[in-house]
């Protein structure tokens, strides 16, 4: 029995959410705790799952703030360190009409961009059930060498590897180093998530069917799709399924992708297997398609993540 479900490695940061204009008429941001991979473990932790976070962030009032966040998720924090050289990532996130996003960052370098692997805690690693990364902590050294080393010792240890790439276009020095960061981690991988910006930087490939087929003749196991309101598509080595998404009032859509890939991971977990027929997939990816329609419903992500209860059947 692991100590963990499954461990993250990567970016927590703060995410500036647009709350309004002031009195005065000046744009208001609301502090909210976020980062992809913090936000998959938050949203497995609530469900009932063990997590832990390895990670830096400044030692500011924003490091402060994440690491009673992790805390107070239930979030195991031995591997998160505070550096006092280096200020906590910040993501100002704006919403349009819909809820839909635009980004822009704060991180020249954040905190999250210099771990380095003689920070890593392997032995957290050993312990987990699956080992979950995104690609921001490939965009710059050190992060990215302890990235590489993590992923060589989970792989050699016989754990299950999930990885979202969570493209995000102004981190990366041009597409094509986008590109090429984003796939040289690939060979380690069981489990993926793309969106359908990603299919053509991870394969070069369009649509969802011809780069969720590639992926899996690559060697992943299981290739999901995210669709954003029509679902996602999940393939394994036996074939493909749509997953519906639900229709829901969309609020904010910060952390959705991140609540779908916790609801999936979080039915990985409990089914105990390293394999899965089409309908399994077919039903986790319902759990998790259920997971991302609560998130929307509310604003900012780790705080927008649901508790079992709320979304059991």
């Amino acid at each position: 029995m692991k100590q963990f479900d499954i461990t993250a490695l990567g970016e927590i940061l703060i995410d500036m959410t647009y709350a309004g204009k002031s009195e005065n008429g000046q744009t208001l941001f609301e502090q909210n705790p976020g980062g992809a991979p913090a936000n998959v473990l938050s949203a497995v932790s609530r469900l009932g799952g063990k997590c832990a976070f390895i990670g830096k962030v400044g030692s500011d009032m924003h490091g402060s703030f994440l690491l009673d966040v992790l805390k107070n998720e239930g979030i195991c924090t031995q591997g998160t360190i505070m550096d006092e050289n280096y200020f906590t990532t910040l993501a100002f996130v704006n919403l349009d009409q819909k809820g839909e996003r635009s980004f822009s960052f704060a991180r020249k370098p954040g905190a999250d961009t210099q771990l380095s692997e003689a920070e890593v805690d392997f032995d957290i690693i050993k312990n987990s059930t699956i080992f979950h990364v995104g690609s921001l902590s490939l965009t710059d050294e050190p992060a990215r060498s302890a990235t590489l080393a993590a992923l060589k010792f989970a792989k050699e240890k016989g754990v299950l590897i999930s990885y979202d790439p969570n493209y995000r276009a102004m981190l990366w020095q041009s597409e094509e180093k986008a590109i090429e960061g984003m796939r040289s981690i690939l060979s380690y991988v069981d489990i993926i998530k793309i969106s359908l910006v990603e299919t053509r930087l991870l394969t070069g490939c369009k649509n969802e069917l011809d780069a969720s087929e590639k992926l899996v003749e690559m060697g992943i196991g299981v290739v999901i799709v995210t669709l954003g309101e029509k679902g996602a598509l999940v393939r394994t080595k036996d074939g493909y399924v749509y997953s519906e998404a639900e229709k829901v009032t969309v609020v904010d859509t910060t952390g959705a992708g991140d609540a779908f890939m916790g609801g999936f991971l979080f039915k990985v977990i409990k089914s105990g297997k390293r394999e899965f027929t089409l309908e399994e997939i077919k039903a986790f990816a319902a759990f998790a398609n259920r997971v991302a329609a609560y998130c929307v419903q509310h604003r900012g992500a780790i705080n927008a993540m649901p508790k079992f209860h709320s979304i059991a059947e």
